[in-house]
């Protein structure tokens, strides 16, 4: 049994070393972004999984919450879910314009002009977080893509190389050709492994962003909604 599970990693050692100089090189890179593509899947899950996590809660709190000066006192502990920075921004530049304005906290009345210019602040913070949920993720989508295109390369040029060699020895025997063919579609194969998991990886963590950038999208209008009714606040 022992040996039957060693024979594949042992063929594929085999393989590598009948490879040539270019499919080596080829083998050695695609085991370099395999590298990359799991360590880039393995932080993205763990920054996901936090995100989505405290996100939840930080939802709970926010709308059982009708002070919206008592939740920004509280908002470093939820500095790990794009909803904070949200938050902030809209908090902000409502402050910004109480300021600038000299508002009586009794009465404060927003221009529509004003909630406005809340509402671009939030957007410009909900697209900020969207690029940071996404960032690296354009590496990933490059390892599912060219991985399989690198080793196809790799085994094409290794083929070529098998041939030509046959043609100068003059031996058209399969055995002249078959160490050389190997190692030719080892590319191939560490290709394959490397894009079939960064595929699955890929498909999986989009989803996890898709549904957090739809729950910042809603807590968006839900903020802007907040500030315009609270301390009275009236739209004209």
């Amino acid at each position: 049994m022992q040996e039957f599970l060693m024979f594949p990693i042992a063929d594929m050692a085999g393989a590598f070393w009948d490879s040539t100089l270019p499919g080596k090189v080829i083998v050695l890179i695609l085991f370099l972004g395999s590298a990359a593509a799991w360590t880039i899947m393995w932080t993205k899950s763990v920054q996901l999984k936090t995100a989505a996590s405290l996100t939840n809660i930080f939802l709970t709190d926010f709308r059982k919450n009708n002070d919206l000066n008592s939740i920004i006192q509280g908002i470093e502990k939820y500095q790990n879910t794009p909803l904070s920075n949200i938050f902030r921004s809209g908090y902000n530049a409502s402050l910004e314009i109480k300021s600038e304005n000299n508002y009586d906290e009794d009465q404060i009345i927003f221009t529509t002009g004003q909630l406005e210019s809340i509402r671009s602040a939030i957007d410009c913070s909900v697209a900020n977080q969207a690029l940071e949920l996404e960032d690296q993720m354009g590496l990933l989508a490059t390892a599912v893509s060219a991985a399989p295109f690198l080793g196809l390369l790799g085994t094409v040029w290794g083929v070529m190389d098998a041939f030509s060699g046959m043609a100068d020895s003059g031996s058209a025997a399969l055995s002249a050709v078959a160490p050389g063919i190997s190692g030719a579609l080892l590319t191939t194969i560490i290709g394959l492994i490397v894009a079939l998991p960064s595929m699955i990886g890929y498909n999986l963590l989009s989803s996890k962003i898709r549904f957090i950038a739809v729950q910042m999208d809603n807590f968006s209008q839900e903020l802007i909604s907040r500030i315009s009714n609270e301390n009275n606040i009236q739209v004209r």
